[in-house]
């Protein structure tokens, strides 16, 4: 079906109509004559073949066809789209904002930073403000924030695209991690015994070697890594039903602090530096400024780990 220029204005009407399910409400909405409206409900009803709205069988407005409920949603997205983009750029407000945000970034990221900020963002109660994650490995990723499909990209400070602009969020330590009730008990390990037990390690490849077994390479020492997952937020699971142990992020590991017991490292790993990058074309976007800024907020604020290090609950 062909919509003509001049059929545009019918369909702000439509949504209107299918909004209200009332024609004399939708009219006034509209700022309109009932009897102008419903003459433009005849137009649509011609243009799309079909009634799209019909009296209710209890005698009070209108119900929408199938035909009107399918098109309710994608007119009313499309129509906000369409008014965004000829609108002022204002403030952003996340209360009333109808907008999308994509974020790239593992599950370990993810569980650090955007559970807390998906937090915030349901907070608001917006039905119209919404998140989706994707995966950082896409290979397209770089492109993909170009085209503007991708907001924003979370990730460790030495994957960041050199194309991009970026900032620096925070660094998070490393901890060993075991099961609560583990029979080696819940003080800290030391390097004989950390090289003894069997570890978890986090590898899309399935490679049982990381940076952590080149450090203990360095001073003439080498672990057992018994079990690869490819996702960090395995790891918990593995841990929680075997007498494993891992080495990971601060704020990771304390997600699980229920069920897991979390130890001093007896290896210095260097710490885990984070950032964030956009495009330059977004750079100056106030939905983007405002998603930046939450997570830089979010990044310098006391995490649970903190509060509980300060209230004198902490495991560590």
């Amino acid at each position: 079906m062909d919509i003509r220029r001049s059929e545009l204005p019918l369909l702000i009407s439509l949504d209107a109509l299918l909004e209200e399910l009332n024609v004399t409400r939708a009219a006034r909405r509209l700022n309109i004559s009932q009897s102008a409206l419903s003459g433009q409900l005849a137009k649509l009803r011609d243009i799309f073949n079909d009634p799209l709205l019909v009296p209710a069988e209890s005698g009070r407005g209108m119900v929408a066809t199938h035909r009107a409920q399918e098109l309710k949603t994608k007119l009313g997205d499309a129509l906000r789209q369409l008014q965004g983009a000829v609108l002022p750029s204002g403030v952003f407000d996340p209360v009333t904002a109808q907008r999308t945000f994509v974020i790239a970034a593992n599950d370990s990221v993810f569980t650090i930073l955007g559970v807390p900020a998906l937090g915030r963002i349901l907070g608001f109660g917006n039905r119209g403000l919404r998140v989706s994650f994707v995966s950082s490995s896409d290979q397209e990723l770089r492109e993909r924030m170009e085209r503007g499909e991708i907001d924003l990209f979370l990730g460790d400070t030495g994957k960041v695209p050199d194309t991009l602009k970026s900032r620096f969020l925070m660094s998070d330590s490393f901890l060993m991690a075991q099961r609560k009730g583990h029979p080696r008990g819940n003080r800290a390990a030391t390097l004989d015994e950390y090289c003894a037990l069997s570890h978890v390690l986090v590898s899309q490849r399935g490679e049982f070697h990381s940076h952590i077994d080149e450090l203990l390479s360095a001073i003439a020492r080498k672990r057992d890594v018994a079990i690869t997952v490819p996702s960090y937020n395995q790891v918990a699971l593995v841990l929680s039903h075997s007498d494993c142990v891992a080495t990971l992020p601060r704020r990771l590991l304390m997600r699980y602090r229920a069920i897991l017991d979390i130890l001093p490292a007896p290896i210095e790993v260097p710490p885990f530096r984070l950032a964030m990058a956009w495009h330059a074309r977004a750079h100056a976007d106030n939905g983007n400024v405002w998603l930046r800024e939450l997570f830089v907020e979010l990044a310098t604020s006391p995490d649970d780990a903190d509060r509980d290090a300060q209230s004198g609950d902490g495991n560590r």
